[in-house]
């Protein structure tokens, strides 16, 4: 299993906008994928209401995880638009 770190950048964290465009992203990808907060449940990383449960505001260090083909390039992927502002964008 691919797992990767990422800390948020966008300084409304994942909510509204940020989260919306993660969740495209997420389910763009070829393999499902989770998220998860310290040592909380890993979630559905392409489902809205998962992300806006996850309470991770700027700064917060969340877990990724895919498995499959395809599964690394989908967390790089995943992992540097966490680690973007995207409230600037």
């Amino acid at each position: 299993m691919a797992e990767r770190q990422a800390t948020i950048a966008s300084t409304s964290g994942l909510h509204a906008r940020p989260a919306k465009l993660f969740v495209e992203a997420v389910q763009r990808q070829p393999v499902p994928v989770t998220i998860q907060v310290g040592e909380g449940p890993a979630l559905n990383a392409g489902s809205i209401l998962s992300l806006m449960g996850l309470g991770a505001a700027h700064g917060t260090v969340v877990t990724l995880k895919a498995e499959g083909d395809g599964a690394d390039d989908a967390l790089d992927e995943l992992k540097t638009l966490l680690e973007t502002d995207l409230d600037a964008a």
